[in-house]
C-alpha cells in the first residue's frame, strides 16, 4: 500500500516538474512527432510540425501522405538544409550576436584609436573574422520564410541566390582582415575607412533586440529601454571614436591645435596624449561626445580647429533628431498602446489562458504562429479605419475587395447593392500552410472568400484516411452550403499556400439575406443549376431539402403579404423569384386570400402577374368563391371578367344550405357568376325546395329569375310548389304558381318538346364592358330558336326585345345550336 502510495507521489512530482519544465520553455519551438497522440488532429498537426516547429534539418523523411503538395513541401531529404529554428543553429546565432556586439563596439575603437592591432586584440580579430566567414557559409543551407507565400523555403539555389542579392558582398567585404591590408597598403589611411564595412553586423543585433521585445517571457520595458540604452551608448562611443581619430588624424607637431592637445584639466596637461594611457583617452573623448550630445557644454572642452568644428555641427544636428527619438520612445512606453506592446498583451492573456487549462504545447505553438502572422500584416486591421466615416470605410473595401467577391460564382446574377453590403462586412484574415480554417462535422458560424492562396476540401473516413476532394483557389467561397442549409460542415478546409481570405459572420449574412431576398432565391437558383460544387448525395439531397423548404417559407411570406395587404413586400418577393402561384400547407394561394380579404390592388397585381384565376386549394374552393361568401362584389366582378368560374363540389348541397340561412347576397352572386340553380344535394331538393320550403320569397324569386324549374321533384316526389304550400306563404304560393304555368306553356305547343339539354347563362351588357355589381344575368335552358332565347331572356332581364345574343367573343349568334352547355352569352340592345 505505502509503497503504491510512494510511486504514485513521485509520478506527481514528476509530471508536476514536468509541467514546470513546460512553462518555463512553453516559447521553445520543438519536434511534435512523437508528442502526438489523438487520431485525426494529429493528422493534421504532424503535417505542419515540421513547417512550424520542426527543428530538424532537411533529410526527415518525406510524408507518407496522398497529398503531393505536403509531400513536396516537406521533403527536405534531397538537400542539406537547415530550420532557422534548429535548436543548434539557435545557440550558433546566439554565439554570432555576441560577436556581432563586440565587433559593432570594437570597430570604431579600432578606427579612432589605433594603427595597427597589438598581438592579443589582433588574435581575437582574426577568430572573430573567421566565425563570421562560418556564418556566412551556414547562410547558404539555411531555410527562410517566402514572404508572400509564408511557405518554408527549402530549395538551395533559392536560398543561394536570396543571400547573394541581399547581404553577401558586404558581409565577405567585413570578413577581410583589414588591419593586414593596411599595413600592406603602407599604412594608407584610406584603406582604414574600409573598416566601417563592419558595422553591417549591426543587423545581426537589432534583430535580436526586435526578437527580445516580443518575447513576452521578458518584461516589455525593460526591453524597451535596453534598446534605447544601447542606441544612445553606440552613438557616443561612435562619436568619442571619432573625436580621437580626428585628433590623431593631425601630424605630432600640431597636436596642441587639436581638442584633447590643447585641453588641460586641472593640473593635468594632454599636451602630449599619446602617451597617456588610453583608457583615459577613451574617457576624456567618450566625456566630449557626452556632454556635445547633451548639449550641456561646460566649455572646459571645445573644438579647436574647423575640421573639428564641422563635425561638432553634424554631430549635434543629429544628437537633436537621437533626442527626439529617445524622448518620443520613452514617452510611448510611458502612454503604453504601441503595436508589440498589444500584441505581447495578446500572446501573455492567450498563454496564460493555456497554461491555467493545461493545454498542449502543440496548441501554444500554433496560436502564437497564427498571432505572429496576424501581427506582421497587421497592416490590414480594421481598428486602423474605425475613426473614418462608414462612406469612406465603405468606398475603401469596395476598392479592396469587390472585385472578389464580385467573382464568386454563387453571387453571379446578384444584384450590386446586396455585394455592396457583403464587401462592407467583411473582415480579412491570413493563414499558415497548414492551418486548418473548418474541420468536417463542425457546425458553421462564418463564411470564407478566399483573395490570395490555395486550400483543399479533405474528406476523412472513419478509419483516417484522407481523400481532397478539389481546391479552392481565389474568389473561391466555402461554408455558405452549410449555413443556408443548416448542416454541419462537410468537409475539412486546409490551407495549402499562405493564405488571405475575407471572413463574414453569420448573423451578418443571414441579416443581408433577409433584406435581399431575391438574391438570396438567385443564390439559390445557382446552387441548383449546379454552381455549387457538390461531391456526395448526402449533400445534394441536403440542398434539394433546404430549397424545397425555402420555397414553402417564400410561399407563406407571400401568402402572408397578401393577408395584411402590403402590395410593396408582395412585389418584392415574387420580383425576387416567389411564384405566386404557389400554395401553402393548405393549398392556399395569394389569390385565395386577397379574395378572402377583399384586396383589389392585390388582385389587380396578381392578375398583372397572369396568376390562375381559376386555382383550387384543397378545400376545392376558388378564389372566386372565396370573394362571393366574403361579399367583396368588386373582387368578384373582377374575377369574373377575368373569366373565373365559380366551381363548388356538390354545388346543389351547398347552394340548399346558403338558401336555408337566407344569405340572399351570396345567392345573387353565385347565380350571377354561372352556378346552375338547379343543383340536387343529396335528397333531390333543389335550392328552390329549400327556399318555398322555409317561405322565402325574395330568394324563390330570385331563383325563378335565374332559372330555376318549378317541375323537378325531390325523392319524396315532392315539387316547389307542394313545398311552398307546405309553409303557407300565400303570396310565394302564387309566385310559384304563376312560374309553373309559364314553364308549363313554354312546352305546351309540341306535346312530343322534350324538356331542354342545355343550359345558358344570359348577361344584360356587353362582354367588353365593365361588369357593373348590380347586374346580374339568368341561367335559361337554350330553347329550340334564337328568338326565343332572346324573347325570354329580354322578359327576365326586362330589356327591350329589340336585341340580339352574342358571345364572349363579341360574336353575334343566329342559331342555338352553336350554344354550348353552361356558355355565358350576352344580351345587347341594337341601338
Amino acid at each position: 500500500m505505502n509503497e503504491t502510495l510512494s510511486d504514485e507521489t513521485s509520478l506527481s512530482e514528476k509530471k508536476l516538474r514536468s509541467d514546470e519544465e513546460d512553462e518555463e520553455f512553453e516559447y521553445d519551438i520543438k519536434n511534435l512527432r512523437d508528442e502526438i497522440h489523438t487520431a485525426r488532429h494529429d493528422q493534421y498537426l504532424s503535417r505542419i510540425s515540421s513547417e512550424l516547429q520542426h527543428g530538424s534539418t532537411c533529410s526527415s523523411r518525406r510524408s507518407n501522405s496522398n497529398d503531393g503538395f505536403f509531400a513536396r513541401l516537406f521533403d527536405l531529404s534531397q538537400d542539406f538544409c537547415l530550420h532557422p529554428n534548429n535548436r543548434w543553429y539557435c545557440v550558433w546565432e546566439k554565439f554570432i550576436v555576441l560577436y556581432a556586439i563586440y565587433s559593432s563596439f570594437f570597430t570604431p575603437f579600432e578606427f579612432g584609436f589605433f594603427r595597427g592591432l597589438p598581438q592579443n586584440l589582433f588574435l581575437l580579430d582574426i577568430f572573430g573574422q573567421i566565425a563570421f566567414v562560418c556564418d556566412m557559409i551556414l547562410q547558404f543551407f539555411v531555410a527562410y520564410r517566402d514572404n508572400m507565400t509564408y511557405k518554408m523555403i527549402y530549395n538551395r539555389s533559392a536560398i543561394a541566390l536570396r543571400y547573394l542579392k541581399s547581404y553577401f558582398i558586404v558581409d565577405l567585404l567585413g570578413c577581410l582582415p583589414w588591419d593586414i591590408l593596411y599595413k600592406a597598403s603602407g599604412n594608407n589611411e584610406e584603406v582604414r575607412f574600409l573598416l566601417w564595412i563592419r558595422l553591417i553586423r549591426t543587423r545581426k543585433v537589432l534583430a535580436f533586440l526586435h526578437k527580445l521585445e516580443k518575447d513576452i517571457r521578458i518584461n516589455y520595458l525593460f526591453c524597451r529601454i535596453l534598446k534605447l540604452l544601447v542606441v544612445e551608448i553606440y552613438c557616443t562611443h561612435t562619436a568619442a571614436c571619432i573625436f580621437y581619430y580626428l585628433a590623431t588624424s593631425l601630424p605630432v607637431d600640431r597636436e596642441g591645435y587639436t581638442w584633447i592637445g590643447s585641453l588641460k584639466l586641472g593640473d593635468y596637461s594632454y599636451s602630449h596624449f599619446r602617451e597617456i594611457d588610453i583608457w583615459r583617452r577613451y574617457v576624456t573623448s567618450l566625456y566630449f561626445a557626452i556632454v556635445t550630445m547633451s548639449t550641456v557644454g561646460y566649455g572646459d572642452i571645445h573644438a579647436v580647429n574647423s575640421r573639428e568644428m564641422i563635425f561638432v555641427i553634424i554631430y549635434v544636428s543629429f544628437d537633436m533628431v537621437l533626442g527626439a527619438y529617445l524622448i518620443g520612445n520613452i514617452t510611448a512606453l510611458i502612454v503604453k498602446g504601441s503595436k508589440t506592446e498589444r500584441y505581447r498583451d495578446k500572446m501573455s492573456d492567450i498563454f496564460k489562458y493555456l497554461s491555467r487549462n493545461k493545454l498542449g504545447k502543440d496548441i501554444r505553438t500554433l496560436i502564437k504562429d497564427h498571432l505572429r502572422l496576424q501581427y506582421e500584416c497587421s497592416y490590414t486591421d480594421a481598428k486602423v479605419l474605425q475613426d473614418l466615416p462608414i462612406s469612406i470605410r465603405a468606398k475603401i473595401s469596395q476598392n479592396l475587395y469587390k472585385p472578389y467577391v464580385e467573382n464568386v460564382s454563387l453571387f453571379k446574377t446578384c444584384s450590386a447593392e446586396f455585394i455592396n453590403q457583403i464587401v462592407t462586412r467583411v473582415c480579412e484574415e491570413f493563414f499558415f500552410p497548414g492551418e486548418l480554417i473548418m474541420e468536417q462535422g463542425d457546425a458553421v458560424d462564418q463564411i470564407y472568400i478566399v483573395c490570395h492562396g490555395v486550400l483543399e476540401e479533405v474528406s476523412i473516413g472513419d478509419d483516417g484516411a484522407e481523400e481532397t476532394f478539389s481546391l479552392l483557389k481565389p474568389s473561391s467561397l466555402f461554408g455558405v452550403v452549410s449555413i443556408l442549409c443548416n448542416i454541419p460542415q462537410p468537409y475539412t478546409i486546409r490551407v495549402r499556400d499562405l493564405c488571405r481570405l475575407l471572413r463574414l459572420e453569420k448573423q451578418l449574412f443571414s441579416n443581408i439575406l433577409q433584406i435581399y431576398v431575391d438574391d438570396e432565391q438567385r443564390i439559390i437558383t445557382n446552387i441548383r443549376e449546379g454552381r455549387a460544387q457538390l461531391h456526395v448525395k448526402q449533400l445534394e439531397s441536403d440542398i434539394t431539402f433546404h430549397i424545397v423548404k425555402r420555397e414553402a417559407e417564400l410561399a407563406t411570406q407571400v401568402n402572408s403579404a397578401a393577408y395584411y395587404g402590403d402590395l410593396l413586400q408582395l412585389k418584392g418577393l415574387i420580383r425576387a423569384g416567389a411564384d405566386p402561384n404557389k400554395k401553402d400547407y393548405s393549398g392556399r394561394s395569394p389569390l385565395h386570400i386577397a379574395a378572402t380579404r377583399g384586396y383589389e390592388d392585390i388582385m389587380l397585381f396578381l392578375i398583372q402577374e397572369s396568376v390562375d384565376v381559376n386555382i383550387i386549394d384543397n378545400y376545392g374552393n376558388t378564389p372566386l368563391f372565396e370573394a362571393i361568401k366574403g361579399g367583396h362584389d368588386h373582387v368578384a366582378s373582377l374575377l369574373i371578367k377575368e373569366g373565373a368560374i365559380l366551381k363548388i363540389d356538390d354545388a346543389g348541397t351547398f347552394l340548399c344550405t346558403t338558401v336555408a340561412r337566407g344569405n340572399v347576397n351570396f345567392i345573387k352572386m353565385a347565380l350571377s357568376s354561372g352556378v346552375d340553380p338547379n343543383s340536387i344535394d343529396y335528397d333531390h331538393r333543389t335550392p328552390l325546395h329549400v327556399a318555398a320550403s322555409q317561405g322565402f320569397y325574395l330568394l324563390a324569386n330570385l331563383l325563378l329569375e335565374a332559372g330555376a324549374s318549378v317541375l323537378l321533384k325531390d325523392r319524396w316526389g315532392n315539387t316547389a310548389l307542394d313545398e311552398g304550400k307546405i309553409s303557407g306563404n300565400k303570396h310565394l304560393i302564387e309566385l310559384l304558381e304563376e312560374a309553373k304555368s309559364i314553364q308549363l306553356s313554354e312546352f305546351s305547343d309540341n306535346s312530343q318538346a322534350k324538356l331542354p339539354t342545355k343550359k345558358c347563362t344570359v348577361f344584360p351588357f356587353h362582354p367588353w364592358k365593365p361588369m357593373d355589381s348590380d347586374c346580374y344575368g339568368v341561367i335559361l335552358w337554350v330553347p329550340r330558336t334564337i328568338d326565343e332565347l332572346i324573347e325570354t331572356a329580354a322578359k327576365k332581364l326586362k330589356r327591350s326585345p329589340n336585341s340580339f345574343i352574342v358571345s364572349e367573343d363579341a360574336g353575334k349568334l343566329f342559331d342555338v345550336d352553336m350554344i354550348t352547355d353552361g356558355q355565358k352569352l350576352y344580351l345587347v340592345n341594337e341601338s
